[in-house]
């Protein structure tokens, strides 16, 4: 192939609105494979630019050390964040099919939220992941299932400014019956643990509402609030979707789902639910979905809302 590449693409949901991305990828710098890129992608509430080096390990399709590098700058309701990140990430897919990610990475965040002062934090974050993807389609399945843990963590005496441990659980099943009937079910469990909230960084904080969490509610808007009625992100995270889509053709299907959930500081605090339907067609890009859903809790900020989004159900 090609030793270089270079791509743009441009996207749209009602979590973002549009956006824009390119990529510039060197597959191969030497006779050991080793390759390096770099992705930027803009919209209006997020803006980000990092680079990688990669070196294959054996087999060198699915096992690699990559080192990174990149800066993000946030501003999603009531946070505003710049993050600076240089980490590095060694991927290695167990006998199991299971893929397993150890990662140490450094970060320097400087942020706002809500009318508090201006802050910063600097973390040093071990972590470990382990993620398994199984479905008989990468673009449209019709069963399949995601599994996805993370367990992140900084200690004070290791060159950063506060005591977390940061743990998120991702479950997404999909199973078809019939003639083409699909039922969909997706679970995320989250939280933080730490002596002192206030020194977490808000990308360590949880929050909830949105395309893929639970419609009804604008992105990000389901979380604690402070004195000021400002979001500023929750220590757990519950949230659970059930989804039944009827076949009208290969291509044309309609939805109608239920979501519940909140980013919450306590796990006695109320869960926000949404209901809606929605249609689904299945583009040579992917799926392309466009929902209209009820938020039922109307002090949580649930409202009628309309999403739409793009990509693989799983």
């Amino acid at each position: 192939r090609d030793p270089r590449s270079v791509a743009a693409g441009i996207g749209f949901s009602t979590d973002v609105g549009p956006r824009f991305r390119g990529t510039w990828t060197e597959h191969w710098i030497n006779a050991m494979g080793h390759r390096r890129g770099a992705q930027a992608e803009l919209s209006a509430p997020r803006q980000s630019v990092s680079a990688y080096y990669e070196l294959p390990l054996d087999p060198p399709m699915t096992d690699a050390i990559r080192f990174t590098t990149g800066y993000q700058n946030e501003n999603i309701e009531d946070v505003k964040s710049e993050r600076f990140t240089f980490g590095e990430q060694w991927r290695h897919q167990l006998d199991n099919e299971w893929m397993r990610v150890l990662s140490l990475r450094l970060e320097r965040e400087n942020y706002t939220i809500g009318q508090q002062e201006p802050n910063s934090s600097q973390l040093l974050l071990p972590g470990i992941s382990f993620s398994k993807l199984v479905a008989d389609s990468p673009m449209d399945p019709s069963r399949g299932y995601r599994l996805q843990l993370d367990v992140t963590g900084a200690h004070r005496q290791l060159l950063s400014d506060a005591d977390i441990a940061h743990v998120l659980a991702v479950a997404k099943g999909l199973v078809t019956v019939g003639n083409g009937h699909r039922f969909l079910g997706r679970l995320q469990l989250g939280a933080v643990a730490t002596n002192d909230f206030d020194d977490v960084p808000p990308s360590l904080r949880f929050f909830a509402g949105g395309d893929q969490s639970v419609r009804g509610y604008g992105y990000q808007t389901l979380s604690p609030k402070d004195s000021d009625g400002d979001t500023v992100g929750g220590r757990y995270l519950i949230v659970g979707s059930l989804e039944y889509q009827y076949p009208l053709s290969d291509q044309w299907r309609l939805a109608t789902f239920v979501d519940r959930g909140n980013a919450i500081d306590s796990l006695n605090d109320p869960l926000a639910t949404g209901v809606g339907a929605g249609i689904r067609w299945v583009s040579p890009v992917g799926p392309i979905r466009l929902d209209l859903a009820k938020g039922l809790d109307d002090d949580l900020g649930g409202s009628w809302r309309l999403h739409f989004s793009m990509g693989p159900e799983l």
